[in-house]
């Protein structure tokens, strides 16, 4: 059988269907375009746009760093050092007053981020849903909520991203639907055994009258992972009852997720971030877990408490067949379609298969995520990603933040001490070789908000009875623009959906932009450095064995345009012995004899050309001399 998309009235759960009639923007050029009825024009982001790159740049930063620098530019490897941009959709920008971020919200604001100098967005789902789980319950893979706007918007923003030189990623949500799919409705409908069924993971319950759940499985969110239905049968949800977890060994779900794959692709996304990509495959025996896991509510790493749920081989054939569609649309014109994990495997080497030559491109590296604020714990935790990866032929990619995860400024202390080391800690990444990810906010150290308990919507703080922290305070709605809220974020006098603490001025993106010391110049600057200089092209990182205690230092070397041409992907590439050098000092002041200039730092530092002298959570990037 297969998986029915149409003919459901999204109206019954706050979202539709798509429009059948809207044109799809080909794989090699955008169609027209409609425009929604009405918008508003975003507080602050022309001024942004505008504004000289030299006034108050921060030390060494070389010139604008906007669409100009880097649109048209792209080489068939580009994703093997790119910086993403986490776009979360909701809390982005609000274009029509609803307090609800959407799709030309976003458009608006392209110009800002192509300014900023990322290479590619990573757009969180904005398909039809009931919004048990802000959207990562999706009714239908192939439309577009209203709440975020429609298919004509979804091309528009395409058309003016790639205008802009950025690529688009969007999300893919493989392990579970939501239960409002008409796929689960029918499942519900029909009687236990029937075919129906077979599309989710439907079991009998044990113990009398099969009154217990099938296993000992736990939600994410909390509570059993299993709920019962009417006919005394039970569906597994890993996440939330709203949503079941689709089976894999179904042929017409796997068809199912490659058509939704080709649908995107054809309308000219340019890959895919796949939301637990780890998941999909369970146990063929549904077995119980060990007894005795520890799951912490601040780690997403449940793999190894949970082997029966998590990292079954059986996912990487999925993945190959993923591989093998997006080759061949990148075969059609040369433009790469990527594919990146969400993979939470602890260990490194089995992290590692995910990303073999066959399968995704890249999955996102979260051991800093939990590695604490020393130095030698963050080389061994990079050393450990870097070996596995490299032994496949994959670049790290590497992360600090996202939408389920304390915001760095908060994880690192909070306050002054939180800002320095969050400061220091983006310098840091954004001198690794491989891809560096950053979650909107980041770019302005937001912290995290201590979100009221009647405002939270988290299913993770819902389900658990205030238990688990949920994840509302890394996403409270940007700020833009202004003095209150909401800070250019939606129109004047509407809530968002998510409400902005008071005192937040300082962390808007136009307050900032003319704020020589601001967080939002500094990553301007690092961004613009890491595409000019030349150092950080390769894939070679050199520890400095020189580097005092608490002090991370590394060395990237000089790459040619020709040499990057000629690499091969995994193995290192530099040339020549003139080195640029990134020193973080964690927690104590340090200092090291480094020979060069200054380029960026993330604050105040003593440098006389031969000794460099930083205090404690400060990074800084010395380049050779010139000439």
């Amino acid at each position: 059988m297969g998986i029915h998309h149409s003919g459901t009235d999204y109206s019954t759960i706050g979202s539709r269907s798509r429009n059948r009639g809207e044109t799809p923007r080909s794989s090699t050029g955008p169609a027209e375009t409609g425009e929604p009825a009405t918008t508003r024009e975003p507080d602050g982001a022309d001024q942004v746009r505008r504004r000289p790159a030299a006034d108050g740049a921060p030390a060494g930063e070389p010139g604008p760093a906007g669409a100009g620098a880097h649109a048209g530019a792209r080489d068939a490897e580009w994703w093997r050092r790119a910086v993403l941009y986490e776009v979360y959709l909701r809390s982005f920008a609000d274009s029509d007053g609803d307090g609800i971020g959407d799709l030309t919200g976003l458009r608006q604001h392209l110009p800002a981020l192509a300014e900023l100098g990322v290479d590619a967005l990573w757009i969180t789902p904005f398909y039809p849903s009931p919004m048990a789980d802000h959207g990562y319950d999706v009714a239908d893979h192939r439309g577009v909520d209203p709440l975020f706007g429609s298919l004509a918007d979804v091309d528009a923003l395409l058309a003016d991203a790639a205008d802009a030189g950025l690529a688009v990623l969007v999300d893919l949500v493989p392990n579970h639907s939501s239960s409002a799919h008409p796929a689960f409705q029918a499942a519900l409908a029909a009687a236990a055994g029937g075919p129906e069924r077979e599309l989710y993971i439907f079991r009998d319950g044990r113990g009398p009258d099969g009154a217990e759940p099938p296993n000992n499985w736990v939600s994410v969110f909390g509570g059993p992972a299993w709920t019962r239905v009417g006919d005394g049968q039970w569906y597994l949800h890993l996440f939330d009852a709203g949503q079941p977890d689709w089976n894999w060994d179904h042929p017409a779900v796997r068809d199912d997720h490659e058509a939704t794959l080709r649908f995107w692709l054809d309308r000219g996304v340019d890959g895919f971030r796949i939301d637990v990509s780890h998941g999909l495959v369970k146990d063929g025996e549904l077995r119980d877990n060990p007894p005795g896991g520890v799951l912490t509510p601040d780690s997403g790493f449940r793999d190894e408490a949970e082997p029966r749920v998590w990292d079954q081989d059986g996912v990487h054939e999925i993945y190959r067949a993923w591989r093998a569609i997006t080759d061949e649309y990148t075969a059609r014109d040369g433009r790469p379609r990527v594919l990146i994990g969400e993979t939470w495997v602890r260990d490194p080497a089995r992290l590692a298969r995910y990303v073999r030559p066959d399968e995704l491109h890249l999955t996102f590296s979260f051991s800093l995520l939990t590695t604490p604020w020393s130095a030698p714990d963050w080389r061994a935790a990079i050393d450990a990603e870097r070996t596995a990866l490299a032994a496949v032929g994959a670049p790290a990619t590497w992360v600090l933040a996202n939408h389920d995860v304390v915001r760095p400024v908060t994880r690192y202390g909070d306050g002054e001490v939180g800002t320095r080391r969050a400061r220091a800690a983006l310098l840091t990444l954004l001198a690794l070789p491989g891809v560096a990810v950053l979650y909107q906010g980041d770019e302005l150290a937001l912290p995290q908000v201590d979100v009221p308990p009647a405002a939270r919507q988290d299913p993770g703080w819902l389900r658990s009875g205030g238990i688990l922290p949920g994840r509302d305070g890394a996403r409270v709605p940007l700020p833009w623009s202004g003095d209150a809220p909401p800070y250019g974020f939606t129109a004047d006098g509407v809530d968002p959906w998510l409400p902005q603490p008071a005192g937040w001025a300082g962390f808007a993106v136009l307050a900032q932009a003319g704020d020589p010391m601001s967080t939002w110049l500094l990553t301007r600057g690092a961004l613009a450095l890491r595409r000019a200089l030349p150092h950080l092209r390769g894939d070679e990182l050199r520890w400095r064995d020189d580097a005092p205690a608490g002090c991370l230092a590394f060395d990237r070397a000089a790459l040619d345009r020709a040499a990057l041409d000629r690499a091969t992907p995994g193995v290192p590439t530099s040339v020549g012995s003139a080195r640029m050098t990134c020193v973080m000092a964690m927690g104590r002041e340090v200092a090291i004899d480094l020979t060069g200039r200054l380029v960026l730092a993330s604050g105040p530092v003593g440098y006389d050309g031969a000794t460099l002298t930083l205090p404690p959570d400060t990074t800084a990037w010395v380049a050779p001399r010139e000439g």
